[in-house]
């Protein structure tokens, strides 16, 4: 039942591509009920004929120890990225091949899940309340994944000490980094309308892109900070230029652009926003910004040094406190308690043949283990 290789094999053999729903959840709830957790299941999103959302299934377990105890959360995802080609085996049908296993969710992350379950099946209960935060939907939109989840435990009155995100953070070796924070994230749609026309009469049209290229040189050329003593310096970078013009002969009606702002704690999400609104506006676009999180920080302290303490226990290192990295859920649940994020080696995350070693799940479920007794003694 708790043996973590066959945990982690269940959860990865059900297919499961963002938005995730039913069959990786069962398996999930198969695993924590005989644990004596309570098991909630809901679901989130329209999923309504004509509409780009699906619904998203959302698991809240608990299990409660003595009153007064202190409460741990272990959080995730069980969403996966889509396979894509070129496997040497089914991506769905985990297997161990030598010292390692593959499938898709192998460290991101349904073998950190596994590493979980297995962590809480050896936790005594009288130790404390353990739940487990685990969402649908990390990997797509993340709009009714943990953020549903988050105000489902307003209404019920949850409220975890501590919580820990099994994303995968290590980087050449188990252990060696763990994420005290992230950058903020904010993508905006900068558009600039012109008036279509030949190219032999220009008088007679208004091309749009050069103030476009106005409007992205201006962009480009931004310093936004040098940093911070946590944070590396904030970057804005233009992922997208659509002209969506075909004739050589026609001078287009309109020229759009995305860009992509990371940034740390010296900014918000609005103060960028306005910033770039009021750089399209000189020039004559617009910009619609979408912020997708806040910068947030857990300054060390009492528990990063317990995961610290747990890392080094087992692997005889300690772990980088770090920032770097784009966004995860833990944007979301910085609202509800303090947060870290620790998990497996990243190198093959959203990669074609996706693996962990195995000895790293035994590891990592043990590390887990010893994260949540010490942070229920706090």
């Amino acid at each position: 039942m708790t043996d973590v290789l066959d945990l982690a094999t269940r959860l990865m053999a059900a297919p499961s591509v963002t938005p995730a729903r039913g069959p990786v959840f069962d398996a999930m709830e198969a695993m924590l009920a005989p644990l004596g957790f309570e098991v909630t299941r809901f679901t989130r999103g329209s999923g309504e004929e004509g509409s780009d959302e699906e619904p998203v299934e959302n698991l809240f377990a608990i299990r409660r120890g003595p009153a007064g105890s202190r409460h741990f959360a272990f959080a995730g995802h069980l969403d996966v990225v889509p396979p894509g080609a070129g496997w040497q085996a089914e991506p769905f049908a985990p297997e161990v091949r030598g010292d390692l296993l593959y499938g898709r969710g192998a460290v991101d992350m349904k073998g950190a899940i596994a590493c979980m379950v297995d962590a809480a099946a050896n936790v005594p209960a009288e130790a404390g309340t353990i739940s487990f935060i685990i969402t649908g939907d990390e990997e797509g939109p993340a709009l009714h994944g943990t953020r549903a989840l988050i105000d489902w435990m307003e209404e019920n009155g949850v409220k975890p000490d501590l919580c820990l995100v099994g994303e995968p953070t290590s980087v050449d070796r188990l252990g060696d980094m763990m994420k005290i924070g992230r950058r903020g994230s904010v993508n905006i749609w900068i558009e600039v309308q012109g008036t279509q026309g030949h190219v032999a009469y220009p008088h007679l049209a208004d091309n749009p892109i050069p103030a476009l290229v106005r409007i992205l040189t201006e962009l480009d050329a931004l310093v936004l900070d040098e940093g911070t003593e946590w944070f590396q310096p904030s970057n804005l970078e233009i992922t997208e230029i659509d002209i969506s013009n075909r004739a050589h002969n026609v001078i287009p009606a309109v020229a759009k652009a995305r860009i992509s702002i990371r940034f740390n704690d010296t900014h918000s999400g609005a103060s960028l926003s306005e910033k770039v609104v009021a750089i399209a506006r000189k020039h004559g676009g617009t910009a619609l910004p979408i912020v997708s999180g806040e910068p947030f920080l857990t300054p060390p302290g009492d528990f990063s040094a317990v995961i610290a303490g747990a890392v080094e226990a087992a692997t005889g290192i300690a772990p980088e406190p770090s920032t770097t990295g784009g966004t995860s859920d833990a944007r979301f649940l910085r609202s509800v308690c303090p947060v870290i994020e620790f998990g497996l080696v990243n190198a093959t995350m959203h990669k074609t043949d996706e693996a962990v070693a195995v000895a790293d799940l035994y590891t990592l479920s043990s590390i887990y283990a010893d994260i949540a007794t010490r942070a229920l003694r706090l």
